[in-house]
């Protein structure tokens, strides 16, 4: 089961920031909150972060398949290498080769059907 981040988002910014659920541009984005990468967008766009809460956050990012795939599809799509897609999501190598394991076989299918 997963936690409802509109509802919990909505009830941060009711509380701490009210004059932001004001704002259509943060109402159509709150709407939209369906995968990992929509709510971390969202949060960094929301809230402004230090250099530190930003590395303690990103020690406890987790990743949905979803978002997982979209990520790996990308890479192969555009050809970035894993060190590249390491940088530019702050993810480690290994991680990121560990999905490319796990989900080897979908990759290749989705890159089958794209052809």
């Amino acid at each position: 089961m997963r936690p409802n981040y509109k509802k919990i988002y909505y009830d941060m910014l009711k509380l701490e920031h009210p004059e932001k659920l004001k704002d259509p541009k943060i109402k159509e984005l709150l709407g939209k909150l369906n995968t990992t990468e929509d709510i971390l967008n969202f949060n960094e766009k929301i809230f402004e972060q230090s250099k530190e809460s930003q590395i303690n956050n990103q020690k406890l990012k987790t990743y949905d398949k979803k978002t997982m795939l979209k990520l790996l599809q990308y890479q192969q799509k555009h050809g970035f290498s894993t060190s590249y897609m390491s940088r530019k999501y702050k993810i480690s190598r290994t991680t990121i080769m560990n999905w490319k394991k796990t989900f080897e076989e979908e990759i290749e299918q989705a890159s089958n059907a794209g052809e």
